[in-house]
């Protein structure tokens, strides 16, 4: 029996020869190599594709929670997990999707952020392994108050969660305490609230303080929260700028420099 190749929606033709055939075939293959190669993305592209999608959503923040945090995060994270042993597949990925649906902009909905890279990462194609640990990683970076613990479960977290607080720390994290403290509608500074060391999430997550309190109350509390040695070595210098510039603010704001 002479096989029918389907050429067009309505119609069937019989291949006249060998090279009809195979011409016939290779057409029909065409599109299933297509859905192979998406389905076998190399990692570079997936990479490289969800960098893209994050810097289209944040770009343009002006709570200092911008692309370019999550750039400094991404290659810090890469800074720290070359010297460790880790997935720098996910390392990346993490870093890359840490604020992607951050709570703060998000109505307090502390998942909104593992939804959100979740869908991302199906939509690539990534394997479950490796979306269920990205996943769990961007639900336990955060800060979420001084007396509650947010120890990462992995090697891959405490990378990505040291480069994110990096971040926060030094010229940059000063920079970003005004920047979220100007969204937020905080004084810089009333001598009338002191800080306050909060005991849970929803009391960390639902306090009305001031930004010079911020370094109190979180900034100055991560150099010694960090979890690799390299963290540990970039933070005692961030922590010793920040300390300087507090001690200089507090020169001035009291009229004695």
């Amino acid at each position: 029996m002479p096989i029918a190749v389907l050429c067009e929606p309505t119609r069937f033709l019989q291949p006249k020869s060998h090279d009809d055939l195979c011409a016939a075939r290779k057409e029909i293959t065409k599109p299933f190599s297509r859905i192979s190669d998406y389905y076998n993305m190399p990692r570079p592209e997936i990479i490289q594709k969800t960098s893209d999608h994050v810097k289209q959503l944040l770009s343009g923040n002006g709570a200092g929670h911008d692309w370019w945090h999550v750039h400094r995060v991404w290659r810090n994270a890469l800074l720290i997990g070359r010297q460790e042993d880790v997935d720098l597949f996910v390392v990346e990925l993490a870093a890359l999707l840490h604020d992607i649906a951050d709570w703060k902009f998000q109505g307090g909905d502390e998942k909104a952020g593992s939804r959100a890279a979740r869908e991302w990462l199906m939509s690539v194609n990534v394997d479950e392994t490796t979306i269920s640990h990205v996943c769990e990683m961007v639900d336990d970076l955060s800060f979420k108050g001084a007396g509650v613990q947010t120890s990462m479960k992995t090697k891959e977290g405490m990378v990505v969660q040291d480069a994110d607080r990096l971040d926060a720390l030094g010229a940059v994290g000063i920079a970003r305490a005004f920047a979220y403290g100007g969204y937020k509608g905080q004084e810089i500074h009333n001598p009338e609230i002191s800080p306050t060391l909060h005991q849970s999430f929803e009391e960390y997550k639902n306090s009305r303080s001031t930004t010079i309190n911020h370094f109190y109350e979180k900034l100055l509390l991560l150099r010694d929260l960090m979890n690799t040695e390299t963290a540990r070595r970039i933070a005692a210098h961030r922590h010793e700028f920040m300390v300087a510039y507090l001690n200089r603010f507090f020169l001035e704001a009291d009229g004695k420099a």
